[in-house]
């Protein structure tokens, strides 16, 4: 309720669900953020536990936090068991139906990672969808989201659902050209996590409204380079993806050295 209250008249928020093992507190949870005025229930699907999180691990709860929080598990199990227990791990595209009928705010799907799953999002009603890896910290070696987020739109175009679903992405976006490569992949719009949070550690409100504004320069900067003066203006076609699932850098197939001169031979054995 602080954080509703606290917002901009030209602020949309949504509201992040992890569901509860107990479905009565998810139900209430979502009633909570309808009657506050969140404009979407945003349900993260790729923390079904939480990973190897080993500062987490030995992160342990003090009396400063919720006691719900603290009694939940023994104090020396650190944050990452605690928060486990918050986490219905058995939840599936089933639900998706039961979540729909708690609310007529619109569901978007937060931690897709594969073009099939984009689809089964729009089989099952679903408006949104967010290409997330959790910000890397939740499987060690997973896929990153830009390379995961061209596999997704290929798949809607290809079943020419991509009007049907408004995409979204996640992680690793760290300077303005990053923004402009996901928004010609298909991205409506970026989420930028860290790079904000370091702005407020350092210097408050002032810190997160000069990371934006490196990021609405760079950006700007970057479509003024590409010729596109409108961000409808940007496509597919002014970025290179062919190696982005190969992770090393592309090996030139014009030798020269090998292919085009004749190697060097002692005089005398010409």
């Amino acid at each position: 309720g602080e954080i509703v209250a606290a917002k901009s008249d030209t602020q949309t928020l949504w509201f992040q669900l992890y569901v509860n093992g107990n479905r009565d507190v998810t139900a209430n949870m979502i009633k909570r953020a309808e009657q506050l005025g969140c404009a979407a229930i945003c349900v993260t699907v790729d923390a079904p536990g939480l990973g190897n999180r080993e500062k987490d691990q030995r992160q342990k709860f003090d009396s400063s936090l919720p006691s719900a929080m603290k009694e939940s598990k023994p104090n020396k199990a650190g944050a990452a068991a605690t928060l486990t227990t918050f986490i219905d791990p058995s939840l599936c595209w089933e639900d998706i139906s039961w979540l729909q009928s708690l609310s007529s705010l619109p569901i978007i799907i937060k931690g897709i990672q594969c073009g099939e799953d984009a689809l089964l999002a729009v089989q099952h009603g679903v408006k949104a969808i967010i290409v997330s890896n959790h910000g890397g910290r939740q499987l060690d070696s997973a896929r990153s989201s830009v390379e995961v987020l061209k596999e997704v739109m290929d798949a809607l175009r290809c079943h020419k659902m991509d009007e049907k679903v408004e995409v979204y992405v996640d992680g690793g976006i760290r300077r303005g050209t990053d923004i402009f490569k996901c928004l010609a992949l298909g991205a409506r719009a970026v989420g930028i996590g860290r790079p904000v949070l370091y702005g407020m550690a350092a210097f408050g409100q002032e810190g997160v409204e000069k990371v934006l504004k490196i990021f609405k320069d760079e950006l700007e900067t970057t479509m003024r380079m590409m010729g596109t003066p409108s961000l409808s203006a940007i496509n597919q076609n002014m970025i290179l993806t062919r190696n982005l699932t190969d992770h090393i850098a592309p090996v030139p197939k014009d030798n020269l050295a090998n292919q085009v001169y004749s190697k060097i031979r002692l005089a005398g054995k010409l």
